[in-house]
């Protein structure tokens, strides 16, 4: 189970950051690769569209289809999965990294952007995770992943930006749930989150600009930590919330010195993400 040469990834997003990481990780060792993603043309403030992200699937050695749409819709949804079913004759992965993030708090956070994190974040993981289950159930090693914390119920991040906790919160407790629902039919589901902040158009644009940036790591950890477990079998690893750095770690992993942002940054200079204590 330690490749994923020739298997099947049905991905939200990915046309940048964390998920066009995922998807080259997976791509060097050969798989095949379902984009559903809407940036179909270039953005003034975001790099790349899901056609250079499947351009660039290709070129690290993977095979690309690319679905444009929104996780918001059904019919883009259905439109995705019949794309990896008769693209590439079935779907072993799915990857939830489509995701909405607005800080505001309660009182500032219009209804739009409120409705907008539970439609992406949550409507969407749950939506396109279980038009998948049909594929995943023919797979040999079925794997859901969830780019989402664990749910901590401190008070601290209950009440930092409850709009976007709640969103977040419910995207990982959709996982954990289909983690439980599907167990015994051997369906892995886990959730995947970071130490510390991770060099994204999110990170740049909403957290922080530059500055965040330089004290962030980059995409590739995340990509790293998420192909160790979906090369996991899949009925030894289900319903975790995983840390990117512990999943790693657990790899043997000692040193992380080669993922900052910026070359020669300290660990104890990187800044921390939320959601974690």
């Amino acid at each position: 189970m330690n490749t994923l040469t020739g298997r099947s990834i049905l991905l939200s997003g990915g046309s940048r950051g964390i998920g066009l990481a995922i998807a080259l990780r997976a791509a060097a060792d050969g798989a095949n690769i379902t984009l559903l993603a809407k940036t179909d043309r270039p953005h003034p403030r975001l790099e790349g569209t899901i056609h250079t992200a499947a351009d660039q699937i290709r070129a690290a050695g993977g095979n690309a289809v690319a679905v444009v749409g929104d996780v918001r819709d059904d019919g883009d949804i259905e439109r995705a999965v019949r794309a990896a079913m008769e693209s590439f004759g079935g779907i072993d992965i799915v990857v939830n990294n489509a995701s909405a993030i607005d800080l505001s708090g309660s009182l500032k956070l219009e209804a739009r952007k409120y409705d907008l994190m539970q439609d992406v974040n949550v409507r969407g993981t749950f939506m396109l995770s279980r038009a998948a289950v049909p594929a995943l159930r023919e797979s040999r090693n079925p794997h859901i992943l969830s780019l989402s914390p664990p749910v901590n119920l401190s008070p601290k991040w209950l009440g930092a930006h409850t709009g976007y906790t709640l969103a977040k919160y419910a995207m990982t407790m959709a996982t954990l749930g289909l983690a439980a629902e599907f167990e015994e039919e051997g369906i892995a589901a886990n959730t995947l989150w970071p130490e510390t902040t991770i060099a994204t158009a999110a990170v740049r644009n909403v957290l922080g600009g530059e500055r965040l940036m330089a004290a962030s790591r980059t995409p590739h950890i995340y990509a790293d930590a998420a192909y160790a477990v979906i090369t996991t079998r899949a009925r030894d690893l289900t319903g975790q919330s995983l840390i990117v750095e512990d999943v790693l770690r657990a790899r043997g992993v000692a040193d992380f010195s080669r993922y900052a942002a910026v070359p020669g940054t300290p660990d104890e200079a990187l800044y921390p993400d939320i959601f974690l204590d």
